[in-house]
This record gives C-alpha cells, structure tokens and sequence, in this order.
C-alpha cells in the first residue's frame, strides 16, 4: 500500500488547490481524478462558457458596430472556431494545473476513488493510504424526469459544450445562472432562444430589479415564466402555465436542461465508511469534517 499524509478525492478547484496548498507545506500529496484536470469549472463550465460568451460578445458589437462607422458587409459566426478556440484554451489551463501539481511535488492518479476504510481509498487495483483525506468530487447537472428527456437533442450545460453546429431553436428549461448564461450566448449569436422557467422570475437567489433588467437586456430571449414543463417532444417544447387546463407549445430543435446540479456522492465508498448523507449531499462540520475523523469534503 502506497501511503501518503493527505489524499484527495476529485481535482477541481476545491481538490487541485488543496493539493497544491498541502504539497506547498510539506505534506506527501495525491489527487485522484477519473476525467481531467481542473474540474467542472474549467472543463465544462465557468472557463468554457465565458471563452463561447468572448465570441459571441465580439460577434454581437460587430453587428451593432456601424453606428461607430464600422461596416461588416459579410459577417457570420463561426461555431466550430470558437469551439476550436475554448478548446485550446481549456487545453492550455489544463497543462497549468498540471505544472503546478508537479511543482509542489503531488502525485496525480487517474481512475475512480472510493473509500474502502477510514484511511485507504482503491483506484482500480491500487490501493492507496492517506493519514487524511479530503473528498472533493464537485457537482453534475440535474436530468429531471420530463417525459422525452431521454432524447439524443435534450442535453445538459456539459454536453452543450461539444455541440458542432447551432441550433435554429433552443429552449432553455430554467432559468438559473446556467441557463441565463446560456441564454445570452446563443441569442447574441442567431438562435431564437426561448426560457421556461417554473417560477414568476428567472435568477431565483438574486434581487427581482437585477432578474428583471437582464431579461430586458436580453431583447431577443423570449422568456415563459411560471411554467411547468409537460413533455419535450422531437420537435417541440410542451408547458403548462399556473391555472392553465391546455398544454402550450414552443419549437425546439435542442433544449437544455438547466435546473440546477447535485452532488457527485454516489459509488464514493461512504456508506462503507460511515459517512453521514443528507439528500445526497455529505455533512460536514465547521471545519468542513464529516463525522468520520480525518476525512473531510
């Protein structure tokens, strides 16, 4: 058995800087990471969407840009360059994670992590000892049960990210940060962009002025607020809003499902181990350690 002072479960940015931090100060360091390097945020999430949101902001001041006398006669947005470019870019802070993983001396192991006992945690055949371990296994979208929402047009925000061409009309099911995000890059860049959002304002969390002046901003959004959706059919949207008997309807060639994200806890050894869950989601004290000494998340 390899042993180490600290091990960590998953490298996003909770795992990586950890990692980074604890080999900084000595410890004898492992991260264990079954995709890549860097986590949600910047393989399918805050680094992606704000590299698409540089290119369709580009996109949109040049449409607008000949009030300043600027003329584009032939402008097009051109999907796959911009892929192309948050590719490179995703690639780029990959190999920096990694620089600085190497730097403080933390060795990286790829493949699965579960706990098999309060000190040992099994990577395939590998089995690792950890006098401390942090689980930092990030989040993953929500599939919510809507009839059709098997379908191969039905993404999250994570496969929205590999998409090779732009849908004529998306619909957006929720109105969260994610899907707003969402909202503003493709209707900057063509899409007829629809939100169906389940309560009376989209940005839940954030003050009604701030989620009311975005959807003015957003001009080219249609937004159905108060609607429940019914089913997603290959062609169309089905809703239903408050007090309403019939089933609406909106085109929709793509949809994204963005109704928030669960903790990745499942098939993580815990129960094994004795770690206490709560709908999913491990507890954690003050100092972010659950109720089985030295292991935290």
């Amino acid at each position: 058995m390899e042993r180490y002072d600290l091990a960590i479960i998953g490298a996003g940015p909770g795992g990586y800087v950890a990692a980074e931090r604890a080999g900084h100060r000595g410890l004898k360091t492992v991260i264990i990471e079954k995709s890549h390097l860097g986590g949600v945020c910047l393989n399918e999430g805050c680094i992606p969407s704000k590299a698409l949101l540089k290119s369709a902001k580009l996109f949109h001041e040049l449409e607008e840009a000949a009030v300043y006398g600027v003329k584009a006669e032939t402008l097009s947005f051109d999907l796959t360059a911009a892929m192309k470019r948050k590719t490179k870019i995703i690639e780029t802070l990959r190999k920096g994670v990694a620089y600085q993983m190497r730097q403080n001396h933390v060795d990286v192991v790829e493949g699965h992590g579960r706990l098999t006992g309060q000190h040992e945690i099994t990577v395939g055949d590998r089995v690792i000892g950890a006098e401390h371990i942090i689980i930092a296994t990030g989040s993953s979208p929500i599939r919510p049960p809507i009839p059709g929402a098997d379908q191969a047009h039905v993404l999250t925000s994570s496969e929205l990210f590999q998409i090779e061409k732009l849908p004529e009309n998306l619909v957006i099911v929720g109105g969260g940060v994610i899907g707003m995000e969402f909202a503003c890059f493709f209707s900057s860049v063509g899409v007829n962009v629809t939100v169906i959002e389940m309560l009376d304002e989209v940005l839940p969390p954030f003050d009604a002025e701030l989620a009311q002046g975005l959807r003015k901003a957003l001009k080219k959004v249609k937004f159905i607020l108060g609607a429940r959706v019914e089913n997603i059919t290959g062609t169309t949207v089905e809703y239903r809003t408050k007090d309403a008997d019939a089933l609406e309807s909106v085109p929709a060639d793509m949809v994204l499902l963005s109704v928030g994200r669960k903790p990745n806890s499942a098939d993580l050894g815990l129960e094994q181990v004795g770690i206490a869950v709560e709908r999913g989601a491990i507890v954690v004290d003050e100092r972010l350690q659950t109720n089985v000494p030295g292991i935290y998340a």
